[in-house]
């Protein structure tokens, strides 16, 4: 059954269309296309490769399997709610797939933020800067913006999105945290003789 909300998500799709700028939307096209699965798919891959060359394999597997996994989840999530895009008469660029959540929130939630997470434990540049890790969050909360501003999604789509990406996140570190707990306490003792 489509999930429709009448209320609060037309209004504000509504509103933002009636006060759209042509400069405005050109800078929110150039954000949206940052987050799109093209983009989050070449940082996860730029991300997990430098991972993987500092020695830190665990991490870069956490961020490929995190992001792919994530991207399964959002598919079946969009095909099992099946909501309907804003109309097409609010939509500055043509896209005729279901809604919710929206994917470029939701990736970019999980993407930037598995990345910000592993460049917290991996870096020691990362944990004496710790502001850098507010780039994750704010590129997440603009490609998010740039969906609504577009017309492609009801801002409840994004909000999902946004929050779907947040649990995913600390449940893919909870599970590699769990399997890393458990592989040093299976792992045989060494011989120091």
């Amino acid at each position: 059954m489509p999930l429709t909300t009448p209320g609060v998500d037309h209004d504000i799709t509504r509103w933002v269309a009636d006060h759209r700028t042509a400069w405005l939307t050109d800078v929110f096209r150039v954000i949206t296309t940052v987050g799109n699965t093209a983009a989050m798919t070449l940082i996860a891959v730029v991300a997990a490769i430098v991972l993987w060359r500092i020695g830190s394999r665990d991490r870069a597997l956490t961020v490929l399997i995190g992001s792919a996994s994530g991207w399964l989840l959002m598919q079946a999530l969009k095909h099992l709610i099946a909501r309907p895009r804003p109309e097409p008469r609010f939509r500055v660029i043509a896209i005729d797939t279901f809604s919710f959540p929206s994917g470029h929130a939701m990736m970019s939630a999980v993407v930037l933020g598995l990345v910000g997470v592993a460049a917290w434990q991996t870096s020691t540049r990362v944990r004496a800067h710790p502001a850098i890790l507010a780039i994750a969050p704010a590129a997440s909360l603009l490609i998010g913006a740039s969906r609504v501003y577009l017309g492609v999604h009801w801002t409840t789509d994004v909000v999902a999105g946004w929050v779907i990406g947040a649990i995913w996140v600390v449940l893919a570190g909870a599970l590699a945290r769990a399997l890393r707990a458990r592989r040093r306490t299976t792992a045989p003792a060494r011989d120091v003789s």
